[in-house]
């Protein structure tokens, strides 16, 4: 049996768990699989496969991990012969006959990317422009971080007592932020980041924090929307026993492919900060 990392630009799917209708990552790395004789058309995944979790339409990832029974043979760079380019399979490790790479799983860490250039408009939820200040930001994530009921901020019906440990630096125009936890519920990381994009920009007050950990359910104008996908990465799975080795090849191959996204991504904001420019 083998784990394998799996980086991957989420913008173009509709999240990573494999749908009958819709371009996925799951979806992707099975046609490959099918391709290279690994798994049957027309079947299921191969045996014994399990990912590390799903990602929302729209999230990415750097360190993904997908399980399975694979022949010696299917190297990373072997899996990436038959995947598209915004999917990159970089490091893989042999691990034990009763490993799952769902519940082996000890903590997971997103990124987000949240823009927010200091003293100038921020647009969090595509409706409202405001100022971001770093102080109050501060503030409603140390009330977030630690060990709450997120009941009002998934639309998860079990499993919303979590402990998350919520890291954050400024870097440049952005806030760059880490959430660490064993588990996540659905759409939580994105939402604390709209709770204290909210309390950071003025709209909602501190206390509203206290209000969302309240047993009483909280909906509607009153509740907490979801952050945009695109700027969250899953950045992290940690398995303590699970020793991964990097192909160098697949790693420079990677790293290739998305500096190559990049440039093209710098060049788009370029284009759209001369249109806005000049209007």
């Amino acid at each position: 049996m083998r784990a394998y990392r799996v980086a991957y630009d989420g913008r173009p799917y509709h999240g990573f768990q494999r749908q009958p209708d819709v371009d996925t990552v799951e979806g992707r790395l099975r046609s490959a699989l099918v391709r290279l004789g690994v798994c049957e058309r027309g079947g299921g995944l191969p045996g014994r496969y399990a990912a590390a979790g799903r990602t929302d339409a729209g999230v990415s990832a750097r360190a993904q991990t997908i399980a399975f029974d694979a022949p010696a043979w299917l190297s990373p760079v072997a899996f990436n012969g038959e995947l598209p380019d915004d999917i990159r399979v970089w490091a893989s490790a042999d691990v034990p006959e009763d490993f799952h790479a769902t519940h082996d799983a000890t903590e997971r860490t997103y990124t987000y990317y949240l823009y927010a250039p200091p003293g100038d408009d921020v647009r969090v939820d595509h409706s409202d422009d405001r100022t971001v200040d770093d102080e109050r930001w501060a503030k409603a994530v140390d009330a977030l971080a630690g060990s709450h009921d997120f009941h009002n901020l998934t639309s998860d019906d079990t499993g919303t007592q979590r402990t998350v440990d919520i890291d954050w630096a400024r870097d440049g125009q952005f806030l760059v932020v880490q959430f660490t936890a064993g588990g996540f519920c659905r759409q939580l990381v994105r939402r604390l980041v709209s709770l204290a994009a909210a309390v950071a920009d003025g709209s909602a007050p501190l206390s509203k924090v206290d209000r969302i950990f309240s047993p009483e359910p909280v909906s509607g104008p009153d509740g907490v929307p979801s952050a945009s996908p695109e700027p969250l990465v899953l950045t992290d799975v940690c398995y303590p026993d699970v020793r991964f080795t990097r192909d160098e090849d697949a790693v420079a191959d990677a790293r290739t492919v998305f500096a190559h996204r990049r440039a093209n991504a710098c060049a788009t904001a370029r284009v759209a900060g001369n249109i806005t420019d000049g209007l």
